[in-house]
């Protein structure tokens, strides 16, 4: 900027003296009819104009120094440029190398993530195994328990229906054995009867009463066979006594029945 000012100003200078010098034609004419002011405007002139070369010359010295000191400025800008370049470079190396360090340690970092995360999958899987066959387990107790339950009671009923089984047996034997007891009591006590009224005999008569029985000739029908005595015999006792049991019991008490 020093350096354009200056040149403007020696330009000015040299425009200056240049219009000294081209005087127009009238001024000239009339410096002829006044010959002592024209050697004195000529000296005047003189002066001037080495005035101004002198001017000059001192810009042109001001310039030159000016443009030196611009060199010298450029040169200093260019150094500091090529210093701030090595700078710019040494700063971006060490930045680079802290990115890659910083990048480094991000990548170093998120391995150990990883590895922590996979840690904690592996764990969570085992975990889950690990309940899964508590659950089977658990699961295979309590079918295992249903099983033998269901087994022990089919068992507990095959036996109560065994034991239910023999005691209808059992019951059934009392009863038939009751029954047998019964019909021998009963047989045992129509003979007693039979015996008392005809020693036995079918044809033993006493007055209107006739067989083995003793049963009036009318309960018989008119039939006297041994079979219609049994039948009528059986029907009189049951339908009066309820039993021969009985029968032999009244005619213990008055000696006929």
């Amino acid at each position: 900027m020093m350096f354009k000012h200056n040149f403007k100003k020696v330009l000015s200078a040299t425009a200056f003296a240049v219009a000294l010098v081209v005087a127009p034609a009238a001024n000239v004419s009339a410096a002829t009819n006044d010959a002592s002011s024209t050697q004195q405007s000529a000296t005047a002139t003189s002066q001037d104009q080495q005035a101004s070369q002198d001017q000059a010359a001192s810009q042109s010295s001001a310039a030159n120094q000016s443009s030196a000191t611009a060199v010298s400025a450029s040169s200093s800008t260019s150094t500091s440029s090529a210093t701030s370049t090595s700078m710019v470079k040494k700063t971006t190396k060490k930045a680079k190398k802290t990115t890659k360090k910083s990048k480094k340690k991000t990548s170093k970092k998120k391995a150990v993530k990883k590895v922590a995360k996979k840690k904690r999958a592996t764990k969570k899987a085992a975990a889950a195994k690990k309940a899964a066959a508590k659950k089977a387990a658990a699961v295979k107790k309590a079918a295992a328990k249903k099983a033998a339950a269901a087994k022990k009671a089919a068992a507990k009923k095959v036996i109560a229906k065994a034991a239910a089984k023999k005691k209808a047996a059992a019951k059934k034997k009392a009863a038939a054995k009751k029954k047998a007891a019964k019909k021998s009591a009963e047989k045992a006590a129509k003979y007693w009867i039979a015996m008392r009224e005809s020693s036995g005999y079918y044809t033993a008569r006493n007055g209107s009463c006739y067989g083995r029985y003793q049963l009036l000739i009318s309960y018989l029908g008119g039939d006297l066979s041994k079979k219609n005595q049994e039948r009528t015999a059986d029907r009189y006792v049951y339908g009066r006594y309820g039993s021969w049991v009985n029968a032999k019991r009244f005619w213990l008490a008055h000696n006929w029945y």
